[in-house]
C-alpha cells in the first residue's frame, strides 16, 4: 500500500508541476498578445511617445524663456529710446 500511495503522490506532484508550467507558459503568451494588441492600438491612434513629448516640452520651455528674455530686452530698449507701446 505504501508504494502505491507514494507512486500516486509522485504522479500527482508531477501532474501539478506540469500544470504550473503550462499555466506559466499561458500567462506569458497572453501577456505577449495583450502587449502586441496595445502597441498596435497605440500606433493606430498616433499617440506620441513619452520621450518625444519630453523633448518637445523642453524645446517649448526653452523657447518661452528666450521669448521672455527678448521681451524684456525690447522693453528696455524702448524705454531707453522713449518709445511708448
Amino acid at each position: 500500500m505504501t508504494q502505491t500511495s507514494n507512486r500516486f503522490l509522485d504522479e500527482f506532484a508531477k501532474l501539478m508541476t506540469d500544470a504550473a508550467g503550462a499555466a506559466d507558459g499561458l500567462k506569458r503568451e497572453v501577456t505577449g498578445v495583450m502587449r502586441t494588441q496595445a502597441e498596435r492600438m497605440l500606433s493606430e491612434m498616433d499617440v506620441v511617445k513619452r520621450e518625444e513629448f519630453e523633448a518637445v516640452k523642453a524645446m517649448a520651455e526653452k523657447a518661452r524663456a528666450e521669448n521672455e528674455r527678448l521681451e524684456a530686452r525690447i522693453a528696455a530698449l524702448e524705454q531707453r529710446l522713449g518709445v511708448n507701446s
